[in-house]
C-alpha cells in the first residue's frame, strides 16, 4: 500500500503512525490539534509544498490518535504527545527542524522547542493552544467537572465530532502541569510565526499575542486573518501557511 504509513515503535509497546519525505534541512515537522489527525488539509498542503521544494518534511498521528495505536482514554495527555513529538525529531530526521504546530500541536510545537532547543530552527503556530486544558475545564462547568472528577472521564458534544469529545481527569491535571504562560518567559529563542484567525470561536486571537508577550525570543510574529476561522485550511489561508514556511526558510538559513 504506497499511501500507507511507517510505524515508529515505542518502549512500551506502543507505535506511532507517520509518513517521512527526506529532503534537505531545515526539514518541517508538522503536530496536529486535539483529536485531529495527519490526514488532515493543513499536514498535506504542507506536504506537498515540501516535496515540491525538496524539503524534508514529516507528519504523524500522536498516541490515540488517527493511525497511532493506544486509546485516547489511556494515552491522552499532553506530556506524552510531547514523548511522541520528540522521538519523531529524535529518530527520523536529521539537523535543524522548523516545527509547525496547529491549535493543541501549538502547545506540543513549544514544549519539543524547550525540550530540544539545539534542534529547533524555528517555529510556526497556527492558532496556537498552549494551556488551553485551563479554559477547557472552565467550560465543563460543575456537573460535567463533577462526573470528570469521579468517573475519571466525561464526554462532551464537538462541532468537529458527532460523537462527542472525551475529556480525561488525566488531561486536565496533566495539563495543568504542563502550563507554559504561567511562569514568567518562555525560554524559546528560535524565530517564530503565529498564525491565527479573527474568527476563531475554540482559541481567542488574543491568545496568540499573549504567547508572543511569554517568548524570550524577539524575532516573533503575528498574522491576525480577520475573517479566519479555527481551522485556517481555506486555499487563502493554505496560502499564508506556505508563504510563512517558505520566509522562515530563508530566515534560518535554509
Amino acid at each position: 500500500m504506497p499511501n500507507a504509513p511507517k510505524e515508529l515503535s515505542r518502549p512500551d509497546g506502543e507505535s506511532i503512525a507517520y509518513h517521512h519525505t527526506t529532503g534537505k534541512a531545515p526539514g518541517i515537522i508538522f503536530c496536529g490539534g486535539f483529536m485531529s489527525d495527519m490526514g488532515g488539509t493543513k499536514a498535506l498542503a504542507l506536504e506537498e509544498h515540501c516535496q515540491a521544494n525538496g524539503l524534508g518534511f514529516v507528519r504523524f498521528d500522536y498516541l490515540g490518535h488517527g493511525e497511532s495505536s493506544g486509546s485516547f482514554a489511556d494515552k491522552g495527555c499532553i506530556s506524552r504527545w510531547t514523548e511522541d513529538a520528540v522521538a519523531i525529531l529524535d529518530e527520523l530526521t536529521m539537523g535543524p527542524q522548523i516545527v509547525v504546530g496547529s491549535s493543541m500541536g501549538g502547545w506540543v510545537m513549544l514544549r519539543l522547542a524547550l525540550a530540544r532547543p539545539a534542534r529547533i530552527a524555528g517555529l510556526i503556530g497556527i492558532a496556537p493552544a498552549p494551556d488551553f486544558t485551563t479554559w477547557m475545564w472552565e467550560e465543563l462547568g460543575t456537573a460535567n467537572q463533577q462526573t470528570l472528577m469521579a468517573d475519571g472521564l466525561v464526554r462532551v458534544p464537538s462541532e468537529y465530532d458527532p460523537e462527542g469529545y472525551v475529556i480525561t481527569r488525566k488531561l486536565i491535571e496533566d495539563g495543568r502541569a504542563c502550563h507554559l504562560l504561567d511562569d514568567g518567559p518562555v525560554g524559546i529563542d528560535v524565530p517564530v510565526r503565529l498564525l491565527h484567525g479573527m474568527a476563531d470561536p475554540d482559541v481567542p486571537w488574543r491568545h496568540s499575542l499573549r504567547i508572543a508577550e511569554a517568548l524570550r525570543s524577539t524575532d516573533v510574529r503575528i498574522h491576525y486573518v480577520k475573517a479566519g476561522d479555527h481551522r485556517l485550511s481555506e486555499p487563502g489561508d493554505l496560502d499564508l501557511l506556505r508563504a510563512t514556511v517558505d520566509e522562515l526558510v530563508q530566515t534560518v538559513g535554509g
